[in-house]
């Protein structure tokens, strides 16, 4: 049997080691939904549907007969679920605002800046010719004079 189609949707609680819900079809006419990507106390499995039993045990309802075709669903639904990941992550870095910036503009604009924050010559010349023709009154002296 061929795996044709695994379906996953990420479970975003962070309370619980369920990480996604999955659901596989065989050979485009079978489908076994959810199968489970657990967090366990090893790394991440796959582990098959089941329903707990009266006396609270865990029975799976489908599972694979050999290990071969248990292995091959284990490494198809983990490489999609890897992949979705990574495509998550490549999204959530695609929405954040960059800034990209040409280092001659950058350059530019530190001159301009530079320029702004430079005191003119003229201006402060003309501002020492003010503070010499104009008598400096301190507020002791005003205040003497009043």
């Amino acid at each position: 049997m061929k795996i044709t189609d695994v379906r996953l949707r990420k479970v975003n609680n962070q309370d619980t080691r369920m990480k996604a819900l999955v659901s596989v079809t065989f050979d485009e006419s079978f489908v076994i939904h959810d199968l489970r990507v657990i967090d366990g106390n090893n790394g991440l499995f796959v582990a098959m549907p089941s329903k707990r039993t009266p006396d609270g045990e865990f029975r799976d309802i489908a599972h694979p007969i050999n290990s071969d075709m248990r292995q091959h669903v284990q490494e198809e639904v983990m490489r999609v679920y890897e992949e979705t990941a990574d495509a998550e992550e490549a999204a959530e870095q695609a929405s954040e605002p960059t800034v990209e910036s040409d280092p001659a503009e950058d350059e530019e604009t530190k001159e301009n800046i530079d320029e702004e924050n430079a005191p003119d010559s003229n201006t402060a010349q003309e501002e020492n010719v003010k503070n010499e023709d104009s008598p400096e009154v301190s507020e002791d002296t005003a205040e003497e004079n009043k």
